[in-house]
């Protein structure tokens, strides 16, 4: 300024015009264009140079509008534009997207026949590649009569940046300077690596950074960046860190490239710790930088929000907390995080708020589910006179299709149609996703049809659309379609939707044919495909290749481990359930609350107390026992291992209890022969407040059955329709016969089978034929089998039943018939099994067992017992013994029954101080039943025994059952 006062004073800038030239470009190169514009207007006599020079000032300093009104004023003045005019002002068009005033200057272009200069025909190339107009763009460079590397690199860019990456590869392979010839430049090079990145063309980068190495085009920042880009793009962190750890000098550029790709690929703790090296680097980020490392924050897990108030304090401490698009990125993180007041309160801070920060809050809200809030800021933004582009739509979609607001999804479908967003594929995909959620199949299937393009998430959203209407053929269907007819490779998350569809079906061979189609597409290596394939194996009931296609998986997390464990509870193998959750633990992989609800099951079936204790000490542990799911298992668990006390504390401790756990407690009372226990809960239910459901009386039935409470049981069998509205269901009838047969109510139970509004199934008149046989009624138990023969026999229970009969009463000949028309059936006796838990391992056994390793001392200590027991009184019931040999014999066949062996090897295994706990899977005899009451008083020990109906506890030569079983 004081050299121009000088020159001022000394009128030299009206005899020198070239100083008032280099005046303009010193003032512009300081960014003080308004300075630089009063002298330009103070000279009286300008020829084209001093608007050319003018032009550029306003071009270099982001003047767009500014450089071409400057242009249009030249024509007033007399001076025609030349070569030198005509680049700045396309450059000026591109750069503020002015596709018209282009198209007027392209027309002087030709008028004046400057099209085919070298340097103007670039800039047209330049500037209709960056307006997206890339027909024009390729016609104006074919058109050039000689073409540079400039030429060249401007039509690359063109592609580049408008995601035509293909086409911008093609146009690699026809520059001469680019099949690594010494003249390929730098820049021509970073044009082509957004390409690469873009198209995840990994092999071609490196082909071109050996090429950068090999002619040493290096150090060179454009290019190192482009590269750390291309790299980050390709998923390859590591090389993209190595280009920039060789780095010598790194701009903000570089180092928001890095942090960009360590977000990008879901590194956050990586991309926060690289910005404050920044930082200390004495680099000030700028909002590009911000809004990245902001992105990157919400995958730095629980880190998270205080990483990203700490970005925020440095975005205030800087001055650049007013920045719209720092501003933007900020409320998009906190609304990610879940703090939405925070975010709201960034919102409403900002001076200018465009339609994409509208739009971010708006998704925000959307995402946590809060449909009356996003709804209403959709209105307030219209109401602030911003106008929702296809982008606001698509955020409100996804809450609309979830609250199934169908009048609210068509008002948006209308608004689209009235905006002419017709060629919105993103859009339309969202319209197609929301009426599929609203279960409007018929809108969705007719936007799907009309779509002119449909890209991978187009396909697996219509697929989830027929998903939520349980139309799994058609999923099936529309899959193969896409298969075949569009050659389209369908996406990970299709697959699991397909897969889905396949085990809802039980279309098993399907099933496997997608299994082989993922190993040949190696869709096989991602995580949620193998976990769908793993629960379609498990579901299907084929575990054995769930189990071999679960060991063969690479990658294992806890949703793996939870299927395979769900599926082998399903299939009734609670032990492989057991044993995959302790490999599961060694593995590293944290069991949560799912995989525990399919562990205690495990522990429940198998009566592994042992288990099922560890299993509690791991909820605990971390922090899970306090949902009710959770705690509901533990009451079943406890209640089904034989300690209802326990099962009782874990009900008291529960910070509310619903019906489930009112319905377990009753249950659990009722299977350990506590019938007034389980009145007296169900009377504490209501009281507070909480009303029966339908199980409630099936458990409660049940309960009076175990007990022998039978006018209690007629009781409520009336009251559950009359005072409570519930209408009783077979099952309910099943109960009251169950409990009129075991209270030997014979006729009774038997006509009140037949005086049921429902047709009398295999299940009821099991009940009172088990009955006749305990109370010897032979001629009712005969016309009992054979209506059960008529309706069609569904298991081995029914034959069993009637033999036993008959060889109770001595009658073989008969029991022998009944055992050859099983036979002849198809039907094989369950053989019975009694195991028990010692040291943390179950212990099987069948009747007259030979396989245990501790064999020998078994049988010693059941001769013991037998003599101590003939001592105390003991006689066999040999009634009980179903085969036609000598007392003696029956007497030997008794004494190795499995119950008793599981009991000996209890008595050589436990401490004397601990309880015996016996699993049986049929019903306990009657003479095992009386011969562990003399046990108890020899061992003076309490001894459990869990059967097919309840449990058994034996103390002091008692059974709480009374003999009632």
């Amino acid at each position: 300024k004081k050299l121009h006062s000088w020159i001022f004073i000394d009128h030299y800038l009206h005899s020198n015009p070239s100083l008032s030239i280099k005046l303009i470009r010193a003032y512009a190169a300081f960014g003080e264009t308004k300075v630089a514009r009063q002298v330009f207007d103070e000279v009286t006599d300008k020829n084209v140079v001093f608007f050319n020079v003018m032009i550029r000032s306003y071009v270099n300093n982001h003047m767009y509008p500014d450089a071409l009104l400057v242009y249009k004023s030249m024509s007033s003045h007399g001076h025609d534009a030349d070569h030198y005019t005509y680049p700045c002002v396309l450059k000026a068009c591109s750069a503020s997207n002015n596709l018209r005033v282009g198209l007027q200057i392209h027309c002087v272009i030709l008028k004046v026949g400057q099209d085919s200069n070298l340097f103007v025909g670039n800039g047209l190339v330049a500037m209709y590649g960056k307006c997206g107009c890339l027909l024009e763009a390729r016609r104006a460079l074919d058109e050039l009569p000689s073409r540079d590397v400039v030429s060249w690199n401007s039509m690359v860019a063109g592609y580049a940046q408008n995601g035509k990456f293909d086409e911008a590869l093609e146009v690699c392979r026809e520059m001469e300077s680019l099949r690594f010839r010494p003249n390929a430049d730098a820049f021509s090079i970073a044009s082509i690596l957004p390409a690469c990145g873009a198209l995840s063309a990994l092999f071609l980068g490196r082909k071109i950074y050996e090429y950068v190495e090999r002619k040493k085009l290096m150090p060179n920042l454009l290019l190192e960046n482009a590269l750390i880009d291309m790299y980050a793009k390709c998923g390859c962190l590591l090389e993209a860190r190595e280009v920039f750890d060789h780095m010598k000098f790194r701009d903000v550029v570089t180092w928001t490239s890095m942090i960009s790709a360590y977000g990008t690929n879901g590194q956050g703790r990586d991309a926060v710790a690289l910005f404050s090296k920044m930082q200390d680097s004495g680099l000030f980020p700028d909002s590009i930088a911000f809004v990245s490392v902001l992105s990157a924050c919400t995958c730095s897990g629980l880190q998270a929000m205080q990483d990203g108030k700490e970005i925020h304090g440095h975005a205030i401490i800087l001055g650049l907390h007013s920045d719209v698009y720092i501003c933007t990125a900020l409320l998009d993180f906190y609304a990610k995080c879940g703090d939405l007041v925070e975010a709201h309160r960034v919102f409403d801070t900002m001076f200018r708020r465009d339609v994409v920060a509208w739009n971010a809050m708006i998704a925000g809200y959307s995402l946590h589910g809060l449909y009356n809030e996003t709804i209403g800021l959709f209105v307030e933004m219209q109401k602030d006179r911003v106008c929702p582009n296809s982008s606001s739509i698509v955020t409100v979609l996804p809450i609309i299709g979830q609250v199934n607001a169908l009048r609210q999804g068509k008002a948006m479908h209308g608004y689209c149609l009235r905006r002419s967003f017709n060629n919105d594929v993103v859009l339309a995909t969202g319209l197609l996703d929301m009426y599929g959620k609203c279960h409007c199949i018929s809108y969705a299937s007719r936007i799907f049809c009309v779509m002119g393009i449909k890209n991978e998430i187009t396909w697996s959203a219509m697929i989830g659309a027929y998903v939520s209407c349980d139309l799994m053929r058609e999923v099936l269907e529309i899959f193969y379609q896409m298969l075949l007819e569009e050659a389209m490779t369908p996406t990970p998350i299709t697959l699991v939707t397909v897969l889905q569809a396949c085990t809802k079906l039980t279309f098993f061979s399907r099933g496997r044919c997608l299994h082989c189609y993922t190993v040949k597409s190696g869709s096989i290596s991602d995580i949620m495909v193998g976990n769908s394939l793993l629960a379609m194996y498990a579901k299907n009931g084929i575990l054995d290749d769930a189990i071999r296609f679960f060991d063969q998986m690479n990658l294992k997390d806890d949703v793996s481990y939870n299927a395979i464990i769900s599926g082998c509870m399903q299939n009734g193998n609670a032990e492989e359930a057991l044993r995959i959750f302790h490999k599961m633990q060694l593995s590293g992989v944290e069991p949560n609350s799912t995989t525990m609800l399919g562990v205690l099951p495990a522990c429940s079936h198998l009566a592994t107390l042992q288990h099922g204790v560890c299993a509690h000490g791991c909820l605990i542990a971390r922090g899970l026992a306090a949902n009710s799911l959770i705690s509901n298992a533990l009451i079943v668990m406890y209640s089904k291992c034989g300690k209802i006390d326990i099962a009782r504390k874990v009900f008291d401790k529960m910070h509310e209890q619903d019906i489930v756990s009112w319905n377990s407690m009753i249950f659990g009372y009722g299977i350990h022969g506590h019938g007034m226990e389980a009145l007296s809960i169900f009377h504490d239910m209501l009281a507070s407040g909480l009303k029966p459901d339908d199980v409630t009386f099936i458990c409660l039935l049940s309960a009076c059955s175990h007990s022998g409470l039978v006018m209690e049981g007629e009781f409520y069998f009336n009251a559950m329709s009359q005072e409570y509205n519930i209408i009783p269901r077979m099952d309910h009838y099943l109960c009251m016969a169950d409990l009129l047969s075991r209270a030997g109510l014979l006729s009774q139970a038997r006509s009140f089978i037949e005086r049921m509004p429902y047709e009398p199934d295999v299940r009821i008149w099991n009940v009172l034929l088990a009955a006749c046989r305990i109370h010897k009624n032979i001629e009712l138990g005969e016309e009992v089998s054979k209506k059960i023969q008529r309706i069609g026999p569904y298991g081995t229970g029914n034959f069993v039943l009637l033999s036993n009969m008959y060889s109770a009463v001595g009658r073989w000949d008969d029991a022998a018939h009944i055992r050859i028309v099983q036979k002849d059936q198809g039907f094989k006796k369950i053989p019975g099994c009694s195991w028990i838990e010692v040291n943390g391992f179950v212990h099987a056994f069948v009747g007259g067992d030979r396989s245990h390793p501790k064999l020998s001392q078994i049988n010693q200590k059941l001769d013991e017992l037998l003599a101590e027991m003939k001592r105390l009184g003991y006689q066999a019931e040999s009634s009980f013994v179903l085969q036609d040999v000598e007392e003696e014999e029956k007497e030997r066949i008794l004494l190795y029954h499995s119950e008793k062996l599981a009991i000996a090897f209890g008595i050589i295994s436990l401490r004397p101080s601990k309880p015996i706990i016996v699993t049986k899977n049929l019903r306990v005899c009657g003479d095992c039943h009386a011969a562990m009451k003399f046990i108890t008083l020899i061992t003076k020990r309490a001894i459990t025994v869990r059967d097919t109906s309840r449990f058994h506890h034996f103390r002091d030569g008692n059974c709480n059952c009374g003999d009632f079983w």
